[in-house]
């Protein structure tokens, strides 16, 4: 359901008038943002939506203050409360952040410091912006975390990074931008990579923080599914320019630019599609497989954590098996047994008939190119130093493959994958995200694989890109019946690709069965859970219009 809040009569928190940002070095004095008009009331929520490179993430830097040294700001103005911002030093906007305008960063473990206890990193705020004493700075930091809904607040005020969960990372990062109770909280993309229940919850916790200290937000994402749960406005933005605004309610159902008709058409449903035929030949059989962490220990006996409990399923070729949950459900463990890049504790993985399961490094080696891995950020599994032909060639050469037929074989994947030949000759960080999954999809294909595991491959790039390495994936699977082992959060995009799916909750498969059965009719309380959790589940993006939200039947 949309939000119903009037924001018209209440006072102008900030206003970009004009904004424009430059790229002074390069011919022509390229624009990146071409003459931005947003503004933003007093306990309202404006969506900032557009696809990697539209210039949202410009605009929330230009608005703290923070852009790299590149980009300068041509012109405009940027008003915070009737205050011009563009003509303040370092120093005094330094004064203004999270005292009076704070931000939400995508990913907590970059934004926060790894060798402070988050505790006294919220209290680090209030040091450096206001004149309170030590005792009041820890009474207000244990205030704000009890405010976040953390748990144990005791023993989390005094953990480091590392030993809290997504969820309680990005909780810390909430509590640290609004502990000082600014009057502007910008958050960029801050729940792209939890899964759905953690997202739900992040949201919500926003939503309330909001109301109670009545903070404008402006919330930069590229999931339509948030925007229509959360948005008061929304912006939408094209190459540096706003092509569209208006109340959220308007814009979802009756878009005016074809650009936002695009986005929300490449919203993916959470109506399953029809499962492909099942194949005789299992390529890919797991039982019983269990992986334990822990219980070992010299001096003390260490706590185990079984991380995958009993796991099982047959794949065929040709087909798509989803594994979805939450984060610590198993989901990653059991794809890393699968592909031996940590050992399982029990149980048997047959692969073509073979139980690789027990095999030794030197004995996985023949099996290795049977299966292969695309994961979530190609930028870290691609060589930066590497061009990407030496990238794709790296494993048909370890296999005896010729370097002329293996530069040839990677030139006609560019073509399948949708890139030019030369990009054969570049690096990675010369290509977008989603330019840089299809090379590391076309690197996992250079070994004509039995089985591709694709952990979290889509989860972070925008919804049309993410349509288009879909759709890549099912025609490679057509044409090459490669199975697929596919690990994600997003019920949505394993509603479009999977066969079959597996539910994992803490180790333990909960649910197993036809997508089109566990995601449209399911019978555990947990998937049920899941499904409720996704952001505009009840929305009917490709049609412009809301669905009536109907209740799932309890089983039997």
């Amino acid at each position: 359901m949309f939000k119903t809040r009037n924001h018209n009569d209440a006072p102008v928190v900030l206003q970009t008038s004009g904004l424009t940002v430059s790229l002074p070095e390069t011919p022509g004095n390229l624009k990146v943002l071409k003459s931005i008009d947003v503004t933003i009331r007093h306990s309202e929520t404006v969506c900032l939506v557009g696809e990697s490179g539209s210039g949202k993430s410009v605009t929330s830097l230009a608005i703290m203050g923070l852009l790299p040294q590149a980009l300068k700001v041509a012109g405009g103005s940027i008003q915070l409360q009737g205050r011009d911002l563009l003509p303040l030093s370092q120093a005094q906007m330094r004064d203004l952040r999270a005292a009076r305008v704070a931000m939400i960063f995508q990913e907590p473990m970059t934004a926060l410091n790894p060798v402070l206890r988050v505790g006294d990193q919220i209290m680090e705020v209030m040091e450096l912006h206001t004149d309170l004493p030590a005792a009041e700075r820890r009474r207000r930091a244990v205030a704000i975390m009890e405010q976040v809904h953390l748990p144990d607040v005791d023993r989390i005020f005094r953990s480091y990074p590392h030993q809290l969960s997504g969820g309680q990372r990005q909780r810390i990062m909430i509590a640290m931008a609004l502990v000082l109770e600014p009057v502007l909280l910008i958050a960029d993309e801050p729940t792209t990579a939890l899964d759905v229940t953690t997202q739900k919850q992040i949201l919500a916790l926003i939503d309330e923080l909001q109301q109670n200290h009545g903070t404008a937000v402006l919330f930069i994402t590229h999931d339509m599914g948030v925007v229509a749960e959360i948005a008061d406005t929304v912006y939408v933005m094209k190459r540096g320019e706003i092509v569209e605004h208006g109340p959220v309610d308007a814009l979802l159902r009756q878009p005016r630019a074809e650009y936002t008709r695009q986005l929300l058409k490449a919203v993916p449903s959470l109506s399953p599609r029809p499962a492909r035929p099942e194949a005789d030949d299992a390529v890919l059989r797991v039982e019983r497989l269990n992986k334990i962490y822990g219980g070992g220990g010299i001096l003390r006996k260490l706590p185990q954590a079984h991380a995958a409990k009993d796991v099982g399923f047959t794949l065929s070729r040709g087909r798509t098996l989803g594994i979805v949950g939450e984060s610590g459900s198993g989901k990653s463990t059991v794809a890393r047994c699968i592909m031996r890049l940590i050992d399982p504790s029990s149980g048997r993985i047959m692969l073509d008939g073979s139980d690789i399961a027990g095999l030794s490094r030197a004995a996985l080696r023949p099996h290795r190119k049977k299966l292969q891995v695309v994961f979530q950020d190609p930028m870290r599994s691609l060589n930066p130093r590497w061009t990407i032909a030496a990238s794709l060639i790296e494993g048909p050469l370890n296999y005896g493959t010729s370097r002329a037929d293996a530069l040839a074989e990677a030139a006609r994947l560019m073509d399948v994958v949708g890139l030019p030949q030369d990009a054969l000759g570049r690096y990675p960080h010369q290509f977008s995200g989603g330019q840089r999954q299809r090379i590391a999809i076309a690197r996992a294909v250079m070994m004509r694989p039995d089985v591709l595991v694709a952990d979290e491959a889509v989860s972070a790039l925008d919804v049309s890109v993410q349509a288009q390495v879909l759709d890549l994936l099912h025609q490679l699977q057509r044409d090459l019946e490669i199975a697929i082992v596919f690990i994600t959060h997003d019920l949505r995009v394993a509603a479009q690709i999977c066969d079959d799916v597996i539910v994992m909750q803490r180790g333990a498969v909960v649910e197993h069965g036809p997508a089109s059965e566990v995601l449209a009719a399911p019978a555990h309380a947990y998937t049920r859970a899941l499904i409720d959790a996704a952001p505009g589940r009840s929305w009917d993006f490709q049609n412009f219009r809301e669905m009536p939200k109907v209740p799932h039947a309890e089983p039997a």
